[in-house]
Parts: structure tokens; C-alpha cells; sequence
């Protein structure tokens, strides 16, 4: 399939997540991010629409669809509120990918469905609170005890992780480096905190917290691929995921787009429309194509994944681009709407917050750069 073509069962899926998302989330996304309330029963109906396993196989419960039938399904959401697709995008793209890829037909069998459906949801526990970007550099240890894994240690600013069930959880089972890391199956029990909600700047229809681990107990059938092997599962899961988010940063661009093409044309000043004036057409016109470029990059990685094709550097390159496009088309709507733009009675000013996060989180802007120059460079860029 040509990477920038759509066919009828993407249309399909993607009209389904948009009437789902304006009907379902619009309407609610305000009141949700003043009260920073997660939407998990919304969550839920979205799993009996398939759109919480879009890539799971029917026959583990989910729609059996490809990586561009998720990015579609993302953006949808994100466009409605950017919060509330960030748990869609983990739950699909951190959590069910890796069970996917590494996990044995045991371990599928009993999370897959029960995520598919949002019984459950899960987190992806990667991050430290000094192993950010440095993933290899993470300290959380799993010492073997009593025919499993003894785990103690600490996550930070783990997405859905405040009422998550199920946590593909990194550790150190071995000497320093990328080799000595595993991947796990991690459920609640004694010698696990979840700390509380972080504030933050936006997402605020997103749960993020910090974990910590004391003598937490695993049994060693939830090992998640083979010992040592656990860092490389966890950047190929990044690879993934990095697509989506940058479908999420296209939501994100044409929600602001749309707010600020309904506010030029209705508000009257000198006599007219703002719409009429240049100061307004060109900024617009310049997001809306580098919107379109985004989409084109976002979709051409996905259509590599499905393919089954090398697909890290063009993930990173649709990231990077698509997060700065999400910013940019946030700071136009702010000030296409100027001082409204910046009042919450609008949600411009919660665009342009939810924004940043998307050259932040799943690797910085700064990492994508440094993935796309060594992809460039290759050895002497080491």
C-alpha cells in the first residue's frame, strides 16, 4: 500500500473513531481537564469498539487491524482531547505491542483480551528518575527468590500508571549496561507504591505517576522475552510508539487548526470577518500544509511497520516533525483568538499546553535528532 493512500477499512476505522470521539469526548474535554478527571469509563466503551486493541489479532480479542489503522484512531482522539488518547496510545502501542512481539502465547492469552476490552489497563514502566533518554543507565533490580523475581527500585512519570492493573515493567538482572536489563509482567501487590498524581502542565485527563518497588514479588513465568534482552524490547516498543505520538501531535495541530478557522470567521472586527485579513490567512496556510506534511510522514512510518520494514528512522523523523507542527499550530490558534485565546473559556490555551508534551515524552526532540543523524552518519556518528 502506497504510504500516502488510505483504504476503505482505514476510512472506515477512521470515520468510527471520529464520530466516537466528537460525540463521546468532545463534549466533555473541558470539564474533564478542569477537574482532571480521568475518562475510564469512556475508556471502556471504547474497548467494545475494538479501539483499544487495534493491532491484537481477533483471535486474542482484538480488531486485528495494522499500525496505520492506530494512527488514525489516535489522532481522532487526541483531536477531541489529547489526554484522553495518551491511555489509548499506551495501552495499544506500550503495552499490547510488547506482549505482542515478546511475549509467549500463555502470557497473551491471559492479559491481551482483558486489555483489549479495557477490563484491565496497563502502564509501561521504563523511566527512572536518572534514566531518562539514558535508558541503559536504570537501576530498578530483579534479584531470583524463591522460584521468581525479587524487584525493588523506583519509575517516574509513568502514563497511565495511577490506574493501571498490568505493568511492563524494566530491571536490572544482570551487570551494568544495555545487556543486563529484563522486561517483566508486574502486577500490584505487597512492596509496590504508586505515588501520587504529578502536576502538570497539561494532559490533564492523563494519569502520571511514580512508582516504587520494595521486595516486590514476580513470578518468573512473567519474565517478557529472554533475560538480558529486556532493553532492546523496550526500544523497539519505543520505535512503535513514537509513530503515535506522532499521530497524536497531528490531532493535537488539527484541533487547533479547527478553533481557529470557526474563531476567524465569526469574529467581527474593522468592519468584517478577521478571516479576510493576511494576518490571519497566512499563519493558518502555513500550519495547515505543514499539518498535511506531518500526516504524509506519520502515515509513511506506519505503512513501514506494516510492512514489516525497518521503520526507527522514519518513526523518529515523523515525531520530530509532527510534535513541532502540533506546537506551532497551538501558538497560531492562541494567537488567532489573542486575548481569548489565552482565557480557558477556550480551548486554544489547552492545545497549546498539551502540545508540548509531544517533543517531550517517547523521546525528546533532541533524541529523535541525535536517532535520525546516527541513521545519516551511521558509525562515525558515534
Amino acid at each position: 500500500m502506497p504510504a500516502t493512500l488510505l483504504t476503505d477499512t482505514h476510512r472506515e476505522v477512521q470515520a468510527l473513531a471520529h464520530e466516537f470521539a466528537q460525540a463521546e469526548i468532545a463534549p466533555h474535554a473541558a470539564a474533564w481537564n478542569e477537574a482532571h478527571a480521568i475518562p475510564l469509563e469512556v475508556l471502556r466503551k471504547m474497548g467494545e469498539l475494538g479501539l483499544l486493541a487495534v493491532v491484537v489479532p481477533e483471535d486474542l480479542g482484538g480488531a486485528g487491524l495494522d499500525a496505520t489503522s492506530l494512527c488514525l484512531v489516535v489522532e481522532e482522539i487526541a483531536r477531541a482531547d489529547a489526554g484522553t488518547s495518551t491511555a489509548v496510545a499506551v495501552q495499544n502501542g506500550l503495552v499490547a505491542s510488547p506482549l505482542l512481539r515478546a511475549g509467549n502465547r500463555e502470557q497473551q492469552a491471559a492479559w491481551l483480551p482483558r486489555l483489549a476490552t479495557g477490563e484491565i489497563f496497563g502502564a509501561y514502566a521504563l523511566t527512572e528518575p536518572d534514566a531518562g533518554s539514558d535508558t541503559a543507565a536504570l537501576r530498578t533490580s530483579a534479584t531470583e527468590r524463591d522460584g521468581g523475581w525479587s524487584i525493588s527500585g523506583a519509575k517516574q512519570w509513568i502514563t497511565n500508571g495511577g490506574f493501571a492493573e498490568l505493568y511492563v515493567l524494566f530491571a536490572r538482572t544482570g551487570g551494568p549496561g544495555a545487556r543486563g536489563v529484563s522486561a517483566f509482567l508486574a502486577e500490584r501487590g505487597p512492596g509496590f507504591e504508586v505515588g501520587p498524581e504529578i502536576p502538570k502542565m497539561g494532559l490533564h485527563t492523563s494519569s502520571t505517576v511514580g512508582l516504587s518497588f520494595d521486595g516486590l514479588q514476580v513470578p518468573a513465568g512473567n519474565m517478557l522475552g529472554n533475560p538480558g534482552e529486556g532493553l532492546k524490547l523496550a526500544l523497539a516498543t519505543l520505535d512503535g510508539g513514537r509513530i503515535t505520538i506522532a499521530a497524536q501531535a497531528c490531532g493535537i495541530a488539527q484541533a487547533a487548526v479547527d478553533v481557529a478557522i470557526d474563531y476567524a470567521g465569526t469574529r467581527v472586527a474593522f468592519g468584517g470577518p478577521i478571516a479576510r485579513f493576511q494576518g490571519i490567512q497566512f499563519p493558518l496556510a502555513d500550519v495547515a500544509a505543514k499539518l498535511d506534511a506531518a500526516r504524509l510522514l506519520t502515515r509513511h512510518a506506519a505503512a513501514l511497520r506494516d510492512a514489516g520494514e525497518p521503520h526507527g528512522l522514519a518513526g523518529a523523523k515523523a515525531k520530530l516533525f509532527a510534535s513541532s507542527v502540533a506546537v506551532q499550530a497551538a501558538d497560531m490558534a492562541v494567537q488567532t483568538l489573542g486575548g481569548y485565546g489565552y482565557s480557558a473559556e477556550y480551548p486554544a490555551e489547552r492545545y497549546y499546553r498539551d502540545a508540548k508534551i509531544t517533543e517531550i515524552y517517547e523521546g525528546t526532540s533532541e533524541i529523535q535528532r541525535l536517532v535520525i543523524a546516527r541513521g545519516l552518519l551511521g558509525d562515525s556518528a558515534r
